[in-house]
């Protein structure tokens, strides 16, 4: 396993920069799959962490513990929250990790040199004893995990635009397979073009000069 300050550098390198939440992110991450007894960055498909939030946690998480959306072991049910739950889905356990509700304050004890909330923090979150930092608890998913992995491959085509779905990601509806737009759970609707204008013939080339 990289030690932290490698990590850090790694995430540093893709975000352009070291922020706490990234730090945050990779010993959450670490402690997560820890908790599990997952050795990681992980090389093959057994971890699955699900997100609470997106942006420069998620970077730190997907860094420490190899989970990643290409590989289909990352998702993000964005809460708006910096906590993540990681799933080994092979024993169908899984942990919810979360920041201590104080540690913000506490920074300035772990970085007394710091005078700017941000610099403690940042110093803070990387010494900070993982105890102190985190919350670790045992949660149960609300859905089994062979629902929330699905099959990768399998395909289908909705019964009423006619698109394909993947992964098991349709919703039957009276022995109909629809995609979850058609089905009324869509995040987006489609603008309908305007009405094109009616123009008026042009009967001679005197009357095309306005």
């Amino acid at each position: 396993m990289p030690d932290l300050q490698t990590l850090l550098e790694y995430s540093a390198s893709r975000h352009t920069h070291l922020c706490p939440r990234q730090v945050i992110g990779v010993r959450l991450g670490l402690a997560g799959a820890a908790s599990l007894g997952i050795e990681v960055p992980q090389t093959k498909k057994r971890l699955l962490a699900i997100v609470e939030t997106d942006g420069c946690f998620t970077d730190g998480v997907e860094v420490a513990t190899g989970c990643s959306v290409g590989h289909r072991t990352l998702r993000v049910e964005d809460y708006g929250k910096i906590a993540a739950t990681f799933i080994d889905t092979r024993l169908e356990r899984a942990v919810r990790v979360a920041p201590h509700l104080d540690i913000r304050h506490k920074a300035y004890e772990f970085a007394p040199h710091q005078e700017r909330r941000y610099f403690a923090q940042l110093d803070a979150y990387q010494v900070m004893p993982i105890d102190e930092l985190v919350t670790i608890e045992e949660v149960q998913l609300t859905r089994p995990i062979a629902e929330i992995v699905s099959r990768a491959g399998v395909r289908v085509n909705c019964g009423v635009c006619g698109e394909e779905i993947i992964n098991q990601r349709e919703i039957m509806h009276n022995g109909m397979p629809l995609c979850k737009s058609c089905a009324g759970t869509s995040y987006y609707r489609v603008v309908q073009a305007p009405e094109p204008a009616i123009l008026w013939p042009l009967v001679g080339k005197e009357e095309a000069v306005l």
